[in-house]
């Protein structure tokens, strides 16, 4: 997404204050299209991931990668038969055909119910292989930061610094809760908010282990409240890095004159009493204050993964300047540990924790499904299913002109959308 145009048109001006060298992270803001640069970064973590899945794909279906290329340069598929001569799928099936098939291998009569589950039942389901051990009252806890990082309470869809803190240090301060894993999918946000949470992170991790496990996305704020963490788990295509902060601070100045009719006038009592107004530029002392301030936060964030990760100062900075990462190439520099979703997390959780005899609890605490309900109903709910219905797959642009709106401060997070299709 792109914003040069729709700035103009509303004669905006977006001042951006970034540490030296980062540029593509800010790019949207500034641009109406992709830079050099961007291409080459974007082409590259892209890349790292195709190859991923060519791998994946060439191994359980038993084709070259050549192969695999070749039917996807030449778009071979454009139906589900192509898929089949192709071999990328081995039959086809109507749904009832596809039960049939189902009750044949249960063994069950053709009239009889076919017991479905949800994916997010099957991966909720209890693990019974620890049924038979004694009872325990050690835990491992999960504690859940999903969404763009803001100051405060947060809401369902963002993790707000409050509500994420006050959950860490309930686990801290829990001896029943030997182990803690920090589920992340987030693109990052406010670098304050970031800081608070990455501070509990390191105090908890000092008494127990903290295992970060990384979604599809854990970038900037989001890589910033992981690096503490004793070990990091992500998927080899996890969006991962973007160690970088920027600042925005939009002029207004010809909107408000030559499109509202808005004029602003004011006496002070001090040089920088306006300071950070929206209704003019800033001036050069004004710029090296941002700039100032910039600076200071990106040396405290490459700080913070060089002692999380036992790198120096510079290798962190050589790897960040807002870069973006795939989860196999954030491997091989060091901003990853294993590979493995949440299940794999938390067996790494509990082996440094030196406990096989656990019970799961999830942090932070859920409202239960009747309220959620009434909320939407009532029209009080910040996570609007309505909404999301009806905006269908452009909600999520809908989001992002919500989160840029919010932004405040130093910001350590991508400012753009990242669709892989």
């Amino acid at each position: 997404m792109f914003y040069k145009g729709l700035l103009e048109k509303l004669d905006v001006k977006v001042q951006v204050i970034r540490h030296g060298k980062f540029k593509s992270a800010v790019e949207p803001f500034i641009l109406d299209k992709m830079s050099d640069a961007n291409k080459e970064q974007t082409l590259k973590y892209l890349s790292s991931i195709w190859n991923y899945l060519l791998e994946g794909i060439s191994k359980s279906r038993n084709m070259t990668i050549d192969e695999l290329n070749a039917i996807a340069d030449s778009f071979k598929i454009q139906t589900a038969k192509d898929a089949v001569t192709y071999k990328l799928i081995d039959k086809l099936l109507y749904k009832d055909e596809l039960l049939a098939e189902i009750r044949t291998k249960l063994s069950i009569g053709e009239k009889d119910k076919i017991s479905m589950m949800s994916i997010n039942k099957y991966i909720d389901a209890p693990d019974n292989s620890k049924k038979d051990k004694p009872f325990t009252k050690d835990k491992i806890a999960i504690v859940y930061a999903i969404g763009q990082i803001e100051s405060g309470k947060g809401s369902d869809e963002t993790i707000g610094s409050e509500t994420i803190s006050e959950a860490i240090r309930k686990v801290r301060l829990d001896s029943t809760i030997k182990a803690v894993v920090l589920r992340v999918n987030s693109p990052g946000g406010s670098a304050l908010a970031s800081d608070v949470i990455w501070r509990e992170v390191v105090l908890t991790n000092k008494i127990k282990p903290v295992v970060a496990s990384m979604g599809d996305i854990a970038a900037s704020g989001g890589y910033y409240i992981s690096c503490a963490a004793r070990k990091i788990i992500a998927s080899p295509n996890t969006i991962t890095g973007s160690i970088g902060v920027f600042g925005l601070v939009p002029d207004f100045k010809g909107l408000f004159n030559n499109q509202l009719g808005i004029t602003f006038d004011n006496v002070k009592t001090n040089k920088y009493a306006d300071f950070g107004t929206v209704y003019r530029p800033l001036n050069e002392s004004e710029k090296n204050i941002h700039q100032t301030n910039v600076e200071n936060v990106y040396q405290t964030f490459i700080t913070h993964v060089s002692e999380g990760r036992g790198l120096t100062t510079e290798q962190v900075d050589s790897i960040g300047q807002g870069r973006v990462w795939s989860g196999v190439d954030a491997k091989e520099i060091g901003l990853v540990d294993d590979f493995g979703g949440l299940n794999k997390a938390i067996e790494t959780a509990a082996q440094l924790a030196k406990i096989d005899n656990y019970k799961m609890v999830s942090y932070p605490e859920q409202k239960d499904p009747f309220t959620k309900i009434i909320e939407e109903l009532s029209g009080d709910s910040e996570n609007s299913t309505l909404l999301k219905k009806e905006l269908g797959e452009t909600y999520e642009y809908y989001q992002f002109v919500k989160d840029v709106k919010n932004m405040k401060g130093v910001q350590a997070r991508m400012p753009y959308l990242i669709n892989i299709y």
